[in-house]
């Protein structure tokens, strides 16, 4: 837990009057609500800055990405969305999606407990999710397990606030400087590590996408370095494109590794990937 937990704006509360609202995360600049009401169940995000401390920069950008969030959204024609700004930063509401995340869903294949074996139908419904949002034109940039939630009709592709495509209001957008560091593809990692910032691409969602089946079959990352390295560390490891052998058997083992090719031109594109599983 980090500090105080801040309460909903006055103006998100009008607009959905909850019936009943549950914290679901509570994180450095940003927590999330689950709310029910009239209208239905919708997720909450809250953005604040990050303060700085001896271990930590100062990070002003995480106030800004729930509006950024909304805004994708709406560009994504979504529907029951809204997003605005409070004291501390900015907020969105969206609906609701129930379901496990991937990492979760494949808990038994990781335990070994017994022949379960990672599912290419659930495979294939993140690629789904994925070349749908690639078809419109955008790159996710935030691609990992946790962002896939697999609901009872179809698996949904989640936290959309460092997604490149149109246009995003002036005020409300902010740099790209890489995502979860287990997920980013070589060429995120050396542009990072270079300037301080990076572009998202596809072909990096396709890198993202790759490391995060073999985490959540296996539980290994896709590249190694010790668990507590500093995320410079981490980076220098992701950008020389050495990792991992790939342990997944059968196709969908060949298909993640060459996902995770270092080249982004040797990655195969979502659609290459969608017709190898279908």
């Amino acid at each position: 837990m980090f500090g105080p937990i801040p309460e909903l704006p006055i103006v998100v509360l009008d607009a959905l009057m909850p019936t009943a609202q549950h914290l679901v995360i509570n994180r450095r600049g940003s927590t999330v609500w689950e709310v029910e009401s009239h209208r239905g169940r919708y997720a909450v995000k809250l953005g604040y800055p990050i303060e700085a401390t001896p271990d930590w920069p100062a990070q002003p950008w995480t106030a800004l990405a729930p509006a950024r969030e909304g805004a994708v959204l709406y560009r994504l024609g979504f529907d029951d969305v809204a997003y605005g700004e409070w004291e501390r930063g900015t907020w969105n509401f969206q609906l609701w999606h129930e379901g496990p995340d991937l990492y979760r869903l494949w808990e038994p294949c990781r335990q070994r407990v017994s022949s379960v074996e990672p599912h290419t139908d659930v495979a294939l419904g993140c690629v789904e999710a994925l070349a749908e949002l690639h078809a419109k034109g955008w790159a996710h940039g935030d691609v990992q397990p946790a962002h896939f939630i697999i609901g009872p009709d179809r698996t949904h592709l989640i936290d959309l606030a460092l997604a490149r495509g149109e246009r995003i209001p002036e005020g409300y957008d902010f740099p790209f400087r890489g995502c979860l560091v287990h997920y980013e593809a070589p060429e995120i990692a050396r542009s990072v590590l270079a300037t301080g910032e990076a572009e998202p691409t596809r072909a990096a969602d396709i890198y993202a996408l790759g490391a995060s089946l073999l985490i959540s079959a296996t539980g290994w990352r896709a590249v190694e370095y010790p668990d507590d390295a500093p995320r410079r560390v981490q980076r220098e490891a992701v950008a020389s494109g050495r990792r991992r052998r790939v342990k997944v058997p059968g196709e969908l083992g060949e298909l993640i590794d060459a996902m995770l090719s270092t080249a982004p031109e040797d990655r195969p594109t979502i659609y290459e990937v969608g017709k190898a599983l279908s």
